[in-house]
């Protein structure tokens, strides 16, 4: 499973020309998922982001988490954060899950996040072609993959 994390000042999704969710302070999530991912990629992969440290303390310093300032999150799908360029320039995505095996571990995923997090999660909606708009503050940008705990 991978993601990337970034602290966002605003982010919204619209489909279809409809804003469908936003938030404010907090971070906005893009998860893709591949076939070889578990239950344990998911817990490795929330605790980690309801823990990281990457808003600023009173001094400014990023010391506090998502959780310390009751931030909010939104997860959005994507399975092109598995796209493989190797080979020529058109990226294949054959690393990326099919939506058979996707689709329950981000509708996991997203219950685990709010789980750890103590509150709800604001989604996209999986497979569908969506406007993700955000300011990224900082900008902070982090990326993560469970393959990679060690």
């Amino acid at each position: 499973m991978k993601i990337v994390v970034q602290r966002v000042s605003k982010a919204s999704v619209t489909i279809a020309q409809k804003k469908v969710v936003s938030i404010a302070n907090g971070l906005l999530i893009l998860l893709g998922v591949v076939n070889e991912d578990t239950i344990e990629d998911i817990g490795w992969l929330t605790n980690k982001i309801v823990n990281l440290r990457v808003f600023g303390d009173d001094s400014g310093v990023m010391n506090t988490s998502i959780k310390d300032i009751n931030g909010e999150i939104i997860v959005v799908s994507q399975f092109t954060l598995h796209a493989s360029t190797k080979k020529g320039n058109r990226p294949s995505y054959i690393k990326a899950a099919k939506p058979d095996v996707a689709i329950p571990l981000y509708q996991r995923f997203i219950k685990q996040l709010e789980q750890d997090l103590g509150k709800s999660v604001q989604t996209g909606e999986f497979g569908a072609d969506m406007k993700v708009e955000l300011i990224n503050d900082g900008p902070v940008t982090i990326i993560m993959d469970s393959k990679n705990k060690i």
